[in-house]
């Protein structure tokens, strides 16, 4: 599969890349489910070959101001790993963490881009289960080490959060490949989703984990 273009990989293993994605993003969702005593719906993992200079506008306009948890995979395999959310949702969950009235919080409250020091560091916190829950359900299938790097935070516009992304992969290739996962709240509404990001040569190494024949 070294030589084999990503157009061919997402083709021929679409459901098995979209299990993937679907087992690593209910794991991280129960989890923080869970920690915040919420309910919280999941998308069925869509998986997208998506040209490098269209991530940015992946939550919607690339001007709109969004929060940004981005991580490093490393060991087994190499690649990336994002949970991207919208202001007001970003506000509810810590909101929600910190024991706020979140009901009561007002429109200007949820889409302010200011979030204090402690804010911040429940945001970094949410990030940190995100990433170890995600990837030890994938570890788990593949018998994988897959070792995160610490989780960095960013509240900026989405064009600029995602440019990191899109230049990293667009030194490899003009496409990445994105396995990604929509959540919902119903008791707390949550506009966000996670993004898996394999470097090219981690997909033979995930697939031939999973006995596909490689």
């Amino acid at each position: 599969m070294a030589n084999m273009s990503l157009d061919e990989i997402t083709e021929k293993y679409l459901d098995v890349l979209s299990e993937v994605g679907n087992i690593g993003a209910g794991n991280a969702t129960s989890a923080v489910a869970n920690m915040l005593g919420l309910k919280v719906d999941m998308s069925v993992p869509h998986v997208e070959l998506l040209e490098v200079e269209k991530i940015g506008s992946l939550l919607g306009s690339e001007e709109d101001i969004i929060v940004g948890i981005m991580l490093a995979v490393e060991t087994d395999i190499d690649g990336s790993m994002m949970f991207l959310m919208d202001l007001p949702s970003a506000h509810r969950l810590v909101g929600r963490m910190m024991m706020m009235d979140v009901e009561n919080m007002t429109d200007a409250d949820l889409h302010s881009a200011d979030f204090s020091e402690m804010e911040l560091s429940a945001i970094q916190e949410i990030g940190n289960i995100i990433a170890g829950s995600y990837l030890n359900a994938l570890s788990q299938m593949t018998n994988l080490t897959l070792t995160p790097s610490v989780p960095y935070l960013s509240v900026d516009m989405a064009a600029s959060i995602l440019s990191v992304p899109a230049i990293q992969f667009g030194m490899v290739s003009d496409k990445a490949l994105l396995i990604k996962t929509d959540i919902g709240g119903v008791d707390l509404p949550i506009n966000g989703f996670y993004i898996l990001m394999p470097e090219n040569d981690s997909y033979e190494k995930i697939l031939a984990a999973l006995g596909m024949p490689v």
